[in-house]
């Protein structure tokens, strides 16, 4: 991806790169979140959203634990990087919204570190630390909404974010969230944190085997807002799973 990429240029590629390179239409995107509404209701979906599926499950990753911290900015004012807010929302496979799921997500920050773990890359040490986590609960629309930063990467993977969906003790959904390659690598080359790393990324979302597993259904839809990214997707969970 050529540096000169300039921002805007790398949104207008989101519907064709978000799979590595396979056409996909900009309304298999989830949108951004319309009015709150009943939990019966279909009526407060994200506007466009045209697949109400199951989101297929796939792995956690080795940096999940569970620090129980109900909050909507997971930055913790400590880390830097373009502002983004993730908003989610649950529903069933009617896409009816689950109102009361809790969502856990977590991701790294802009130089491929996770917190809450020793012997990361660079033999760096986050133990004790837990920036870029946080659960929320979803409204009677199967909102919530996490205020943090575009994830950086590290080996081996592409850019996600890990999520976790808890309708009960019993129904758990573990997925991740995936982004565009051409707005990624923009920012890596371009946008400091990020573009102080001098390593390249080795994997892209073309050739990461969760990615793939993960389908469509994982990729977020993206939308630039004045001061901050806004990425946005519907997880479908299967309470009889």
């Amino acid at each position: 991806m050529p540096s000169s990429l300039n921002r805007r240029d790398a949104l207008r590629l989101v519907a064709v790169t978000a799979a590595g390179g396979a056409l996909m239409s900009q309304e298999a995107f989830a949108q951004e979140a319309g009015a709150a509404t009943s939990a019966k209701s279909t009526s407060g979906l994200m506007p466009d959203a045209d697949v109400c599926v199951i989101t297929p499950e796939v792995t956690e990753g080795p940096y999940y634990f569970d620090p129980k911290l109900e909050r909507a900015d997971i930055t913790e004012g400590t880390q830097q990087g373009v502002a983004t807010t993730v908003r989610l929302q649950i529903v069933d496979g009617s896409c009816r919204p689950l109102e009361g799921a809790r969502v856990d997500i977590w991701h790294c920050n802009a130089e491929g570190l996770y917190s809450g773990y020793a012997n990361q890359t660079g033999g760096l040490d986050t133990t004790g630390q837990t920036f870029l986590r946080g659960t929320q609960f979803a409204g009677a629309n199967g909102i919530v909404a996490f205020e943090t930063i575009y994830p950086g990467w590290y080996a081996g993977r592409t850019t996600h974010i890990h999520f976790k969906v808890f309708l009960d003790e019993r129904t758990v959904l573990t997925g991740q969230l995936f982004f565009p390659d051409a707005l990624s690598q923009f920012i890596y080359q371009n946008i400091e944190p990020y573009s102080a790393r001098a390593a390249a990324r080795d994997v892209l979302n073309g050739n990461d085997n969760i990615a793939s597993r993960a389908t469509r259904a994982s990729f977020a839809y993206v939308k630039e807002l004045d001061q901050r990214y806004l990425v946005a997707m519907i997880i479908g969970v299967d309470p009889n799973a």
